[in-house]
């Protein structure tokens, strides 16, 4: 029986010409107005999408290919034959069409690991129903939800204190730590089957925080505020990022540092929406804005996505072992 491992993003244009077919697979078909669609090529065109293919992915595609790598790698220096593939719910390479080559080259088992780690149904519940339909007649492990996993935080942790030090240091105060996460419309985490997604995602930074005690970070000097709300109409839930930073201010505070837990990678939400957007309101408003280094290529993140790879395919002391890169 083959075994293979299968990484879920969320996918991002290739160019900017292809973002209104993009946001068509981001809506499920509904169409946006031109300035959105307008809109969105200009904060793209700010963090380097052109009109043609460049000599790299963007950012997203870049990184969590990058990310499928260095867990094959690791399989291969453990001689593992387990395979790696990388998918995208909403651009190439599609969930179908990943799992189609998974089937020519073999595969009848495989896990999938979404690279949300805070579990949804408005994310991770659609990469769910998008993998199960291409893998109908496969074995499928879906890992959904590892918001607390200890080396996840551990990552996170370890990006957060070099930000945290040099914060302090340059204005010789105690910075503030903001951490983030993506919005979702408040209709999906309401009802009589509440979404996960709220309580994990402030879980995640508690646990961070938590971890950043040793680095002499208390519990008045951290807040959660979800980004990136969206323009689909209607309310989004919040704190809001803007807000938040005003209410800093307004407390005297000259500085934050913004650690966004619910992305792994580079992408529009932090190049454009945290350096660019979120640092020009700061600047406004006279607080000086630094920002985590994302997780990218971090070797932490990848022992954290063998460890979730393997499990129960061996045993505990074999997981260990593996993640540790021995």
């Amino acid at each position: 029986m083959s075994d293979a491992v299968l990484l879920l993003a969320h996918g991002t244009p290739d160019t900017l010409g292809e973002m209104a077919e993009y946001l068509d697979k981001v809506t499920g078909g509904r169409a946006m107005p031109a300035e959105v669609v307008a809109e969105l090529q200009h904060r793209y065109a700010l963090i380097g999408l052109r009109d043609t293919p460049g000599t790299e992915p963007p950012p997203l595609t870049k990184w969590t290919l990058v990310q499928g790598r260095l867990l094959e790698r690791i399989f291969s220096d453990n001689r593992l034959k387990t395979k790696v593939y990388v998918a995208m719910r909403n651009w190439h390479p599609y969930i179908a069409d990943v799992v189609a080559r998974m089937r020519q080259d073999g595969v009848t088992r495989f896990r999938a690991i979404c690279l949300a780690p805070q579990n949804s149904r408005t994310s991770v519940g659609l990469y769910r129903k998008a993998t199960l339909a291409a893998a109908e007649g496969m074995e499928v492990e879906f890992v959904a939800g590892w918001a607390e996993h200890p080396l996840l935080i551990e990552a996170f942790a370890e990006k957060l204190r070099a930000s945290w030090k040099q914060a302090c240091g340059e204005t010789g105060a105690r910075v503030p730590v903001l951490f983030t996460a993506h919005s979702v419309p408040t209709r999906t985490v309401t009802g009589d089957a509440p979404d996960p997604y709220p309580v994990e995602t402030k879980r995640t930074a508690a646990l961070v925080a938590e971890s950043m005690k040793a680095a002499g970070l208390s519990e008045q000097d951290w807040r959660f505020a979800f980004q990136s709300q969206g323009v689909s109409g209607g309310p989004w839930i919040g704190p809001t990022v803007e807000e938040t930073l005003r209410a800093l201010r307004e407390e005297g505070h000259q500085g934050v540092v913004i650690q966004p837990v619910g992305f792994l990678c580079d992408h529009v939400e932090i190049l454009y929406d945290i350096d660019i957007a979120f640092k020009q309101i700061a600047e406004e408003i006279g607080l000086k804005l630094w920002r985590a280094e994302s997780l990218n290529d971090s070797p932490l993140l990848t022992r954290a996505l063998a460890e979730l790879a393997l499990r129960p395919y061996t045993t505990g002391a074999e997981v260990a072992s593996i993640a540790a890169g021995v």
